[in-house]
């Protein structure tokens, strides 16, 4: 399992891995593969500490850091400061949206002491104006070597001066449209994520994508994401052009991950149809496990979910108390997740999950030629 990105990037396996752990960032470029963490929820001054983290942790390996910079979102084209913008939004979010959101968590048991509001309106890392802070951070910090944009293409001056930095730069798009923009803007890595995966996605499923966007950008690397939970599947990948898999689901489900127990028994006892594309937490469709908040939001009767990042500033009270009150809060807690999580049965350690991967790609590799040698008899 290797292909000429794992020589650009400096890893033994083509295999990326999203998380918002930096410990498994950590077990996962140490186990052969190329961690990246999720900034998003990073103020600049603790996305420092984690790095600082990583770094101490990591030995000779590299990592990457991952942003969200929308094309669009509510606030763009303000031309403010983080702080200004924040003001802003803040001041655009309806009471009534405040208030639904807080009777959903209370109906369902979760207690939200004055500590637990204050988490509410938080705009974090989904702007420009947000998001620009963080990548200094990141590029002050030699052994990460790729900055990925999660929503849209970044910024042209942004790509240059990561350039300028000597780091790559990689987007994620969801059709070869958005593809042929990332590669026209000099985006280094293009990843073609399939209506599969979790978190933010189109509706294109991955086995149509993935050909489409490998034809449109080539001879620019493209990373496959969305449906990836084994081996066999990144063989599927590779097979249909990509030079390696972005992976984000799985890592929910190692020892290294800060999920809690009942949050990773969810996982496990959900099938691939318990997944719904929703704009309940972030303002833009994001899949996630279906629950009672997921449904709320799409009660005709109820709020309308806002645009990005105001929505987030509204559902912040509720991630904060699915990390905080797991037991209270497992029927309206932000579970992202890919359909892909029929697939899981345990919680594993992260090198025992590369380890799997490897030896699932080489059997399956292993199963075509031996059809095509029987074929040649």
């Amino acid at each position: 399992m290797h292909t000429p990105l794992c020589d650009q990037i400096g890893i033994e396996f083509p295999i990326f891995a999203f998380t918002h752990c930096r410990d498994v960032v950590v077990a996962v470029s140490k186990a052969g593969g190329f961690g990246v963490l999720g900034a998003v929820g990073f103020t600049p001054e603790q996305l420092e500490i984690e790095l600082n983290w990583i770094d101490e942790h990591i030995g000779d390996h590299t990592y990457g850091v991952d942003i969200v910079i929308p094309n669009k979102y509510e606030g763009m084209d303000a031309n403010l400061s983080a702080d200004e913008l924040a003001k802003m939004l803040q001041d655009m979010v309806p009471q009534e949206h405040l208030d639904f959101a807080k009777k959903i968590l209370t109906d369902h048991g979760v207690p939200l002491t004055a500590e637990d509001n204050e988490s509410t309106l938080q705009l974090l890392g989904w702007t420009e104006a947000t998001a620009t802070p963080q990548v200094e951070v990141a590029l002050k910090h030699p052994k990460m070597t790729l900055i990925a944009n999660a929503l849209g293409t970044p910024p042209r001056d942004m790509i240059e001066h990561i350039h300028a930095e000597g780091r790559k730069v990689a987007a994620l798009c969801g059709s070869p449209s958005q593809a042929r923009k990332h590669a026209d803007a000099g985006v280094d890595i293009i990843i073609a994520q399939g209506g599969e995966a979790g978190g933010h996605s189109g509706e294109v499923g991955s086995i149509v994508l993935w050909p489409q966007v490998v034809k449109e950008v080539a001879p620019v690397p493209v990373l496959a994401a969305g449906g990836i939970g084994s081996g066999q599947q990144i063989a599927a990948a590779l097979a249909l052009g990509a030079q390696g898999a972005w992976t984000g689901s799985q890592w929910l489900m190692v020892e290294e991950a800060e999920n809690t127990p009942v949050q990773q028994a969810a996982y496990v006892k959900a099938g691939s149809r318990d997944t719904v594309r929703s704009r309940s937490f972030t303002g833009k469709p994001a899949r996630m496990l279906r629950n009672d908040w997921t449904e709320a939001w799409e009660n005709p009767e109820n709020p309308k979910p806002l645009g990005m990042p105001l929505q987030f500033m509204v559902s912040g009270i509720a991630v904060a108390a699915t990390n905080k009150y797991p037991n209270e809060s497992v029927d309206v807690a932000f579970n992202p997740v890919g359909q892909v999580v029929g697939q899981f049965e345990k919680v594993e350690k992260t090198s025992a999950v590369i380890e799997r991967w490897v030896q699932e790609y080489l059997d399956a590799t292993n199963t075509l030629n031996e059809l095509n040698e029987a074929a040649s008899v």
